[in-house]
């Protein structure tokens, strides 16, 4: 098997770590300074083996392998959601660093190599997954026009300019260069610690459906206003969700999940009766059929508050990602490799986050590899993986890498 360096793998983690700490964590949200160091800090990692690499015009930082043969595309982000974790997309780059330097440093796979990708804001400060979608031709200009953090407000070209990004191109990936994409990371849940396990090799990754359901009542004094003359868009809101509650599991499948993300009122005053509200509502499941009962179940519930209820509610869509399926032969390579380094504590799961390789894969043939998260927690600052698994992680990722360049090479 291809071998890793486990204390320079921990090394660089750990290093990363530093750059924007908190807690026990890392806040380091897309295109702000830490952000930016990291981002720096990859490049320079990149260039001291040997790798041409660069950030490119949307922040996503690419480093490319010398030599004109089979080449594997990995990485992940290195942004964080606030206040959260370290490992995060983080360990998905560091182990695509570090299996590229593997490769070059092997000098058995010849003009072959491992080019090293981080994508910008796959958490979604500004939009979904723009790092991404960029790469592969699918982010159009004006999406970035109307990009804005869902923090401050910034616009996306603005902070792209604060960033000394304005101007750069964006580059978009070379499709003839690469066997594969491969991205390793935490498992975000708690599935493989539960059952012992030290490695997930993943199936599919969820399609999420997110939208927006307004409601529109009508503002009044909290109390003057008699309850039968009311038209309360927080009643609304409430009672819609428990209808979802109560009627989504019948569409629904085992591993199917939907969440009301935020739920705002307006004015949101304790003396006033709220005239209008807001729900932020996603779902999420692998199977387009399941994501399409779940949508229209959604859309009947809507419509029946609409019609029966004292207010007006609509449902607004505002994004849809089909699940992706991960390639055969990859996963494949990941089982191989994991029974190498880990017999028996190994499984096939699908990944109920959603992550770059769901963008790439229409694309290229991805994969994606899971290590445990302690606790199964994850968007938190606590969240964890133990160095152990860390590095077994990593002999798996690269020891699949090494097989598949090998492969490639006949």
């Amino acid at each position: 098997m291809l071998e890793i360096n486990a204390d320079r793998l921990l090394s660089d983690l750990y290093e990363l770590r530093k750059i924007g700490t908190y807690k026990t964590g890392v806040h380091r949200p897309t295109l702000s300074p830490d952000d930016m160091t990291s981002r720096h800090w990859l490049v320079d990692k990149l260039k001291a083996f040997g790798h041409d690499a660069e950030i490119d015009g949307i922040a996503n930082v690419v480093g490319r392998a010398p030599g004109d043969g089979p080449h594997i595309l990995s990485g992940s982000h290195i942004e964080t959601q606030n206040q959260a974790g370290w490992l995060d997309g983080a360990l998905g780059v560091i182990y695509a660093l570090e299996a590229a330097r593997a490769v070059a440093e092997s000098g058995a796979f010849g003009g072959s190599g491992v080019d090293v990708i981080a994508f910008a804001d796959e958490e979604g400060h500004f939009a979904d997954m723009p790092g991404s979608h960029s790469w592969v031709g699918a982010l159009a200009e004006e999406k970035i026009d109307k990009a804005v953090d869902r923090t401050h407000g910034m616009p996306l070209r603005d902070a792209l300019a604060k960033a000394g990004l304005a101007g750069r191109p964006r580059l978009q990936m070379p499709k003839d260069r690469y066997l594969c994409f491969l991205e390793a990371h935490i498992e975000q849940g708690g599935w493989l610690e539960a059952n012992d396990l030290t490695i997930g090799v993943v199936t599919s990754i969820v399609g999420i459906w997110q939208y927006r359901i307004v409601i529109e009542g009508s503002q009044n004094h909290a109390g003057t206003t008699m309850m039968s003359m009311r038209r309360d868009a927080g009643v609304a809101a409430t009672r819609l969700l428990q209808t979802i509650e109560r009627e989504f599991p019948k569409v629904a499948a085992e591993l199917s999940v939907w969440t009301a993300g935020r739920i705002t009122l307006d004015p949101g005053a304790p003396a006033i009766v709220p005239g209008g509200a807001e729900i932020l509502f996603q779902f999420r499941d692998a199977e387009s059929a399941v994501l399409d009962r779940m949508h229209i179940k959604l859309q009947e519930l809507v419509d029946a508050e609409n019609a029966d209820g004292p207010c007006g509610v609509r449902l607004e869509v505002v994004s849809t990602n089909k699940p992706a399926v991960m390639d055969d032969t990859l996963k494949a390579a990941f089982t191989s490799a994991a029974e190498q380094v880990c017999p028996g504590r190994h499984t096939l799961m699908p990944s109920g986050a959603g992550h770059d390789a769901r963008t790439l894969a229409p694309y290229i043939p991805c994969g994606m590899l899971f290590v445990p998260s302690i606790d199964g927690v994850s968007h938190h600052w606590s969240e964890n993986t133990a160095d152990a698994d860390i590095v077994a992680g990593c002999r798996v990722f690269a020891g699949a890498i090494g097989d598949l360049l090998a492969a490639a090479r006949g």
